[in-house]
């Protein structure tokens, strides 16, 4: 799914002007990364949290040379998806039916 499949998710689902919901997606974005860069989590129950992970700096190779590289300490995004969001797109499969051809008589 795209931005803007996102922004006609938004407007389909109230009587909205396609500049009104991408005002509305726009905004939660915004506000996500605006929490992000000042250090907060964002929790939204049922669906998962956003962090800031520090990483260290550490010695990587390029690639195409396999040249040593210094990678600079960093500060990445992070999300965790709620159990009821993990649940949602892994449900539990029912138990397969017995297969007689397996089973000797």
């Amino acid at each position: 799914m795209t931005k803007a499949d996102l922004v006609e998710e938004v407007t389909q689902l109230g009587d909205l002007t396609r500049r009104d919901g991408e005002v509305i997606v726009d905004t939660i974005f915004d506000s996500v990364i605006h929490a992000l860069k000042t250090g907060d989590k964002i929790e939204i129950r049922g669906f998962g949290s956003f962090r800031i992970r520090q990483r260290k700096p550490r010695i990587g190779r390029n690639p195409k040379t396999g040249a040593k590289v210094e990678v600079p300490a960093k500060r990445v995004p992070y999300f965790k998806p709620s159990k009821e969001l993990r649940d949602l797109v892994n449900p539990k499969a029912e138990s397969p039916a017995p297969n007689p051809e397996t089973h000797s008589a």
